[in-house]
This record gives structure tokens, C-alpha cells and sequence, in this order.
């Protein structure tokens, strides 16, 4: 009878133990996140989408980056103009029916690092290192961005989109600065604020650009979202 209650009492130690450490294990897990905006969801995503159905009519409340009812009724309504499965959320088809493609921010990794520095040598030479870690950040804001491609060399040989992969510069030895540079921007500084665009005023005539609200001057460069 001893050896049955040492055993039960062993037992009952392990299942408290056990519990003890899935409660522990739930407390310390981070939520998880949905896959698809949807009723509740916020954010660049969101405004994207609200971006995409207010051009198409569908939408007709104010951008907020809030997947409200008013969101949901919106997408609702392009599932069934495009003939998508009608069910309220944004996920991968309806994303790509939209046009919405956002990336991730790409880690500090030497070929990444390689690249980056590449384009800022080649747009950025000869500005102050500041401006060169701005024309970096950029870049990578554009990842980010739905109008952009979601990927780094996406975004760096997208046509038309940088000077210097035309001419010729992209191709002229880097600075040690532009790495510097380069490495900053990937681990999180951007003197910009945000912006996805930047010009030299004094070399463009471009007036899209020029109508565009200046955020920062930094060097000969203007920066803009």
C-alpha cells in the first residue's frame, strides 16, 4: 500500500510539472499573426488594399490602414467582380487580383550588403555619408512599399527606376564609404523618415518628382514619400 502511494505521489509530481511548464510555455509564446489582413487587421497591407478599391470604386471611406466593415464590404464586393471565392479577406489571391505586393526587409548579409553598396556608389557618390545611408534607406522602404517590387534586386533593377543601371556607374568601383553605408541602412537607419523616393533637383526636370512634398533635404538630394 506504501509503494502505491509513493508511486501515485510520483506521478501526481510529474503531471504538475508538466503543467506548470505548458502555462509557463503559453505565456512566453508570441500570438500568433494572421496570414491575411482581415476584420481587425492594420496596417501597410491594409492601406494598400483600401489604396486599390478606392481607384476601382469599391471603397469609399477615408485610408486609414484600418480593415474595418467598410474594408471588408469593399473586398467583398471585387471577390465577387473578379469571380474570387467571397470571403471578406485579403488573402493571396485576392492580393495578387489587386496588385499588392509587399516584401520583407532583407538582413544585413554580405551579399546584400554588396548590392546595396553598389547603387548607393553609383547614385550617391560623392554626397555626405548621411545622404548615402538616405539613398540606401530608400531602397529599402521601396521593399515594403505595394507600388514597388518586394524583393531587393527587385526593387534595385526594376526599369527605369535608377539612372545609374543605365549609364553605366552601377558598374564603377564602390566606395568603402557606400559599404559603410550600405550596412547602416540594412540594420535599421533611415535619415529619412520613411520616404521612397529621392531627386537631385538640379539634375532632373521631372515634374512628377518636382510636385512632390519635400520631407527632407539631405546633400544634393531631396527626399519625398
Amino acid at each position: 500500500m506504501k509503494k502505491q502511494s509513493v508511486y501515485f505521489f510520483k506521478i501526481a509530481c510529474i503531471v504538475c510539472v508538466f503543467v506548470i511548464v505548458s502555462v509557463f510555455a503559453s505565456i512566453a509564446a508570441p500570438a500568433s499573426t494572421s496570414a491575411v489582413s482581415q476584420l481587425g487587421s492594420s496596417g501597410k497591407e491594409v492601406r494598400a488594399i483600401q489604396e486599390r478599391l478606392k481607384e476601382r470604386g469599391l471603397f469609399h471611406a477615408n485610408v486609414t490602414g484600418y480593415y474595418g466593415e467598410a474594408t471588408q464590404k469593399a473586398v467583398l464586393a471585387f471577390q465577387k467582380q473578379q469571380g474570387i471565392s467571397q470571403t471578406g479577406t485579403a488573402g493571396p489571391i485576392t492580393l495578387k487580383a489587386l496588385g499588392i505586393s509587399i516584401g520583407s526587409p532583407p538582413s544585413a548579409t554580405q551579399a546584400n550588403v554588396n548590392l546595396l553598396a553598389r547603387i548607393i556608389s553609383a547614385e550617391a557618390r560623392g554626397e555626405p555619408y548621411v545622404g548615402q545611408v538616405a539613398v540606401g534607406a530608400v531602397i529599402l522602404n521601396r521593399i515594403e512599399h505595394p507600388s514597388f517590387p518586394d524583393s531587393l534586386s527587385g526593387v534595385i533593377y526594376q526599369n527605369g527606376a535608377f539612372t545609374a543601371i543605365v549609364d553605366g556607374q552601377f558598374n564603377e568601383p564602390v566606395s568603402d564609404s557606400a559599404y559603410n553605408a550600405a550596412r547602416d541602412a540594412l540594420n535599421g537607419w533611415d535619415p529619412t523618415g520613411g520616404c521612397i523616393y529621392y531627386y537631385n533637383p538640379a539634375k532632373t526636370s521631372n515634374a512628377y518628382m518636382h510636385s512632390k512634398p519635400t520631407l527632407t533635404v539631405i546633400g544634393s538630394h531631396r527626399f519625398c514619400k
